[in-house]
C-alpha cells in the first residue's frame, strides 16, 4: 500500500500575448487555475495543499467557484463547461457544449443559478449566458465580430452582464433575459480584461493600449480612467478588485503589478506598485492576477506566483513556482547535506524541491535551451537537448556554471554520471556509446543497431545497451574501449530503460510491451520475473537506496513498488498516479518513492509494508 505525503503542483499555463485568469474560493484561501486538461486546486497559506481535477478531455482555459464554494465551472478549448462538486468525490453536475471554440472567460451569478461565458465562437456566437443546471439560454448576446475574452456578471441586483474583446468593443447587457443596452469604444487595441467590483457600482476594463477605464455599474457610463502619467508602459492583461470595491490590482507585460485607489469621482489614482521578482527577461512579464482577502497574488509569463500581503504590500512576496510542461526527468541527490529533488521539463525548466517544504528555487542556466536527457550529481548537471551536443555544467546550490558544449555526432538518447569516477560520463546514441572524460570525447563505438535505452556501473567497469529488438547487450569498458562480452534475451518489446541497482549486484530493465525484469549482475540470470502488471510501455524505473525495492511508472498512468525478494504478485501499486503518463521516478529513502511525469507535477508516495 502507498499513500500520497506531498505534491509540487504545476503552474498555470500561459501564453504571451495573453492574460490568464485565476479566481478564489470565496470560503477559504483556495485559488484555482489550469493547466493542461487539468484544474488545480491550491491553498495560498499551504501551497502545498493540492488538489488536482482531471476529467476534461481537452486542454482547459478557466475555472470558477459558485458563490456559495460548492461547486466549480471549468471550461475548456472545444468549449465545453464541466459544472462539479468542489469537495468529495468531485461529482459531475452537469456538461454543455457553450460554445463552437475555445471558452476564455466564466462567471457565475451571485445567486448561482446562472453562467455567462465568452470566447471563440469560430464565426457564429461568441457570448451564452444559461442556467447552470438545464443549460437553457437566458438572452442574445449581439455586438461582438471577433473573439470576446472576458465577461462578467454583476454581483447585485438587478443584474447586467458586461463583455470585451478582440474587436476593441465594451458591450453592456440588461436581464435577464439579456439583451444589448449600448457599447463603448473607448480602447484602441484588444480589451483583455473587464470585472465589476463587489458591490456592484463600477466596473473596470483594461487593456493592450495601456488604459484602465471604470464605468457606472448600474448605467454602464463611462465615469473615470486610471491614471496615466503613472500608469503602465506596456499592455494591461488582467485586473482584480478589493473585497471592499476601493481598489483595484492590475498588471502588465511591462514586468509591473500596481495598486490603485479607486477615488470619489471615479478616477484611479496609483497606490503603490509591487515589487515583483525579476530574472531579467520576458518571462518577467505579469499576465494574471487575484486580490483574495488579505492575499495579492500575481502570475508571470514564466508561472512565478506571487503572494504579497494587501494590508503590507512593502513586505516581501512568498513566491513560489513550478513545471507548465511534461516533466522528462527526475533526481534525487544530496545538496549541503540537505536531500534535495531536481526536475527537468522540455521547456528547459529545471525545478529543485525540498521534501516537507516544497519549492526550492529554479535552477537557472546562461542559455535555456530546451531539455532532452538529463542526470545530476551533487555538484554537476549533465544535459542534452535535441541537438548533438551534451552540457556539462557546474552546480552551485540554484545557480549553472558555464562550460563548452560536447559535441558528440548523434543525438544522445541517454546521459549518465559514472559515480565512482567523477571525471568520467557516459552518453548514449541511437547508434553508438560515447565516454566523456571531463569535456573532452575520450572514445565512441559505432553499435551497428538501433539503440533505445543505456546505463552503466557505478564504477564504470560496464554498460548494458538495450535495443529496438529487444535484446540487451552487456560491454566491458577497458582503458575507455567498450567490448561486448555478452547478450541477453527475455524481452519481447523495444528496451524503454536499464539501471543498475546502487550495490551494482543487480540490474534491471524494462521494455515497450510493459514488462519488467531484474536480473542477477554476476549470474547473467533472471532474479525477479513476470513483472507484468502495467497496461501499456514502461517509461522508467528506480532503485531503492537498500537494493530492495524497484518501482516502475508506465504510460498507463501507475506506478508499481515490487520488492526483488518476493514474488512480483506481491506487488504495491499507485494507480493514476500521474494523468498522461509516469516519466520520471527516484527513490527519497527506503520508503519514499517520487514519481512525475505528463502532467507536470511530482508527487512524493509513502511505502507502508504489510
Amino acid at each position: 500500500m502507498a499513500e500520497l505525503s506531498e505534491t509540487y503542483a504545476c503552474i498555470p499555463s500561459t501564453e504571451r500575448g495573453r492574460g490568464i485568469l485565476i479566481s478564489g474560493d470565496p470560503k477559504s484561501d483556495s485559488i484555482i487555475y489550469c493547466n493542461g486538461r487539468a484544474v488545480i486546486i491550491r491553498r495560498l497559506g499551504a501551497p502545498m495543499d493540492v488538489s488536482i481535477y482531471g476529467e476534461h478531455a481537452h486542454q482547459t482555459t478557466v475555472a470558477r467557484f459558485s458563490p456559495n464554494g460548492e461547486w466549480i465551472a471549468s471550461a475548456d478549448v472545444t468549449g465545453m463547461i464541466r459544472i462539479w462538486g468542489s469537495h468529495g468525490d468531485r461529482a459531475l453536475k452537469c456538461e454543455f457544449r457553450v460554445l463552437s471554440g475555445r471558452i476564455d472567460d466564466l462567471q457565475w451569478s451571485p445567486d448561482g443559478q446562472r453562467i455567462v461565458a465568452s470566447g471563440d465562437g469560430k464565426g457564429k456566437s461568441f457570448v451564452r449566458a444559461f442556467m447552470w443546471d438545464s443549460g437553457t439560454n437566458i438572452g442574445e448576446f449581439d455586438g461582438h465580430s471577433k473573439r470576446v475574452l472576458s465577461c462578467d456578471f454583476k454581483p447585485t441586483r438587478p443584474f447586467r452582464i458586461v463583455t470585451c474583446g478582440e474587436d476593441f468593443i465594451l458591450n453592456f447587457y440588461e436581464g435577464p433575459p439579456f439583451k444589448f443596452k449600448h457599447s463603448h469604444r473607448d480602447h484602441s487595441n484588444f480589451i483583455n480584461c473587464v470585472r465589476f467590483s463587489p458591490d456592484g457600482s463600477k466596473f473596470i476594463s483594461v487593456s493592450s493600449d495601456k488604459k484602465g477605464i471604470i464605468f457606472d455599474g448600474k448605467s454602464g457610463g463611462k465615469i473615470g480612467e486610471l491614471s496615466a502619467q503613472e500608469g503602465h508602459k506596456g499592455s494591461i492583461y488582467a485586473v482584480s478588485w478589493s473585497p471592499n470595491s476601493k481598489n483595484v490590482l492590475t498588471v502588465s507585460a511591462d514586468k509591473t503589478a500596481k495598486v490603485w485607489d479607486i477615488m470619489d469621482d471615479g478616477n484611479g489614482k496609483l497606490k503603490c506598485t509591487l515589487a515583483c521578482p525579476s530574472s531579467g527577461g520576458v518571462d518577467d512579464m505579469q499576465v494574471g492576477c487575484l486580490w483574495h482577502g488579505d492575499y495579492l497574488v500575481t502570475v508571470s509569463l514564466g508561472g512565478m506566483i506571487c503572494i504579497f500581503s494587501a494590508s503590507d504590500p512593502e513586505k516581501p512576496p512568498s513566491s513560489f513556482c513550478g513545471h507548465m510542461k511534461s516533466i522528462n526527468g527526475l533526481s534525487c541527490l544530496l545538496q549541503s547535506g540537505q536531500r534535495t529533488i531536481l526536475s527537468t521539463s522540455y521547456d528547459g525548466a529545471i525545478i529543485k524541491w525540498v521534501p516537507g517544504i516544497g519549492y526550492g528555487g529554479k535552477i537557472h542556466r546562461k542559455v535555456n535551451s530546451q531539455i532532452k536527457c538529463f542526470s545530476a550529481t551533487e555538484g554537476e548537471l549533465l544535459i542534452s537537448g535535441f541537438d548533438n551536443k551534451v552540457h556539462r555544467l557546474p552546480l552551485n546550490e540554484s545557480q549553472c556554471g558555464q562550460a563548452e558544449p560536447i559535441d558528440v555526432g548523434f543525438q544522445p538518447n541517454n546521459l549518465r554520471f559514472i559515480l565512482k569516477c567523477p571525471d568520467l560520463a557516459f552518453v548514449s546514441t541511437d547508434s553508438g556509446l560515447v565516454l566523456l572524460r571531463g569535456t573532452a570525447v575520450a572514445s565512441t563505438v559505432n553499435l551497428g543497431y538501433a539503440a533505445t535505452a543505456s546505463a552503466v556501473s557505478p564504477d564504470g567497469s560496464e554498460a548494458i545497451v538495450g535495443s529496438q529488438d529487444g535484446k540487451l547487450r552487456i560491454y566491458a569498458i577497458e582503458r575507455d574501449m567498450f567490448k561486448e562480452e555478452t547478450v541477453l534475451e527475455k524481452h519481447r518489446g523495444a528496451i524503454t530503460f536499464i539501471q543498475y541497482s546502487p550495490d551494482a549486484s543487480m540490474f534491471a530493465s524494462s521494455d515497450a510491451n510493459r514488462e519488467a525484469v531484474v536480473w542477477d549482475r554476476a549470474l547473467r540470470e533472471v532474479k525477479l520475473k513476470n513483472m507484468l502488471y502495467h497496461s501499456a510501455r514502461i517509461n522508467c524505473l528506480a532503485w531503492s537506496p537498500d537494493n530492495r525495492l524497484v518501482a516502475t511508472g508506465s504510460l498507463d498512468t501507475c506506478v508499481i513498488v515490487y520488492d526483488v525478494d518476493k514474488p512480483a504478485s506481491s506487488r504495491i501499486t499507485i494507480k493514476g498516479a500521474h494523468m498522461g503518463g509516469v516519466y520520471g521516478l527516484a527513490f527519497t529513502d527506503e520508503n519514499s518513492v517520487v514519481s512525475a511525469g505528463e502532467d507536470a507535477c511530482v508527487r512524493v508516495w509513502r511505502l507502508l509494508h504489510k
